[in-house]
């Protein structure tokens, strides 16, 4: 059985939703990423990592994130 979930990548000012399917199973591995979904997430965060945010987008929403000063 699979289900929908969505992982959360931050590489330095960036950060990426990256829609994914989670496998269960009797296991006591459950629930777990296919390779196929493990690779993809790889790739987003060496994107990020390296500044490449089209490379990211093509596989999730990228996100430029901007510091807030407190006050």
């Amino acid at each position: 059985m699979t289900r929908k979930s969505t992982e959360l990548i931050h590489e330095g000012k960036y950060a990426a939703e990256v829609p994914i399917e989670l496998i269960e199973d009797d296991t006591a591995w459950s629930p777990y990423l296919s390779p196929d979904d493990a690779l993809k997430l790889d790739t987003v965060r060496l994107a990020l990592r390296r500044g490449d945010v089209t490379e990211a987008a093509r596989h999730g929403r990228v996100f430029e994130l901007t510091p807030v000063a407190a006050k």
